[in-house]
């Protein structure tokens, strides 16, 4: 074996003692057809209030630039599909924010990475990422092998679903490639048929700005009265196009004690988030995903809820 590969294997043994349920690794490089895409994205204006997505084009579809010297993007996933769900007649909070904000708790796994790539291969140079820089993450995954992105524009593994978290490690280190595997959504349309708010359209193409995750988390401003009626019972994101997923049929419950289930989520009723004050909320959403949409936010949200559809 190469030394290439010996470094490779030992990557890859590191990310599954960490508990990552799948590590794919692709030569750092700029994404031409990516590039084409996010601009078609940007000028449709489907990114809705999120400028930020306007920002630091060039980083986001060449890691190189992003990360001097950087040889090899490895990708990651992290299971979040909790052991059980909420009460169907509460208010729904998308799964992934039952728990611990997801970036505390990666971001601390990969540091950990990093430290232990050192102490077996040696110095290297690079940064981490989870969902906070412009770093195509999906795109990335999918180049490294992990999966393929569906018609919802989720990354989706055959193994278990999409029920996980993307994380990543670009390095000064050149390592072996994985490939990247077929689109095995076939002819299926589920997620494109059962989305309320018709945001996911052909082509594998999102217009976020339609989609109830972005308007219970990203929108600051009143929930435009044309989507009345189409919460779907969701106040915080929207699992609906993964819920409908045949792919989701493999997820299993993962074995993170920071994302179990914040108890009060079980039992939290309209009126009870109607009344709940800014200190109780940060209290109990210190290290919540909940805290990105504010109490003002989940109170807006709360009206959605409870909209009626427009005549």
């Amino acid at each position: 074996m190469t030394i290439t590969g010996t470094h490779t294997g030992i990557i890859k043994k590191i990310a599954a003692d960490l508990g990552f349920t799948a590590c794919g690794i692709a030569k750092a490089q700029k994404l031409d057809d990516d590039a084409r895409r996010l601009e078609s994205f940007l000028q449709s204006d489907y990114h809705g209030e999120m400028r930020y997505l306007e920002n630091h084009f060039d980083l986001r579809v060449d890691p190189r630039l992003l990360v001097p010297g950087a040889r090899s993007v490895i990708s990651l996933l992290y299971n979040y599909y909790p052991d059980r769900i909420q009460n169907g007649e509460m208010p729904h909070i998308s799964k992934y924010a039952y728990g611990k904000d997801y970036h505390i708790v990666i971001k601390e796994k990969l540091y950990a990475f990093l430290h232990r790539i050192e102490e077996e291969i040696g110095q290297v140079s690079g940064r981490v990422f989870v969902d906070s820089a412009p770093v195509l993450e999906k795109s990335w995954a999918a180049r490294s092998g992990l999966g393929w992105i569906g018609k919802n524009t989720n990354l989706i593994t055959r193994q278990q679903g999409s029920f996980f978290f993307l994380a990543e490690l670009i390095i000064d280190l050149d390592l072996d490639y994985d490939i990247p595997i077929k689109d095995y959504c076939g002819t299926c349309t589920r997620c494109i048929d059962a989305c309320p708010t018709e945001a996911i359209l052909p082509g594998k193409v999102l217009d976020a700005s339609r989609c109830i995750s972005y308007l219970t988390i990203e929108l600051r401003k009143h929930i435009p009265d044309t989507f009345n009626g189409m919460s779907e019972g969701w106040i915080f994101g929207c699992d609906i196009c993964q819920d409908v997923c045949p792919w989701n049929r493999f997820s299993e419950p993962h074995q993170e004690p920071h994302f179990l289930i914040n108890e009060q989520l079980m039992h939290l009723t309209v009126t009870d988030w109607e009344d709940m004050t800014e200190d109780v909320f940060n209290t109990l959403y210190k290290e919540s995903p909940l805290k990105r949409a504010t109490l003002q936010g989940m109170k807006k949200n709360i009206q959605f809820y409870k909209s009626k559809k427009a005549e």
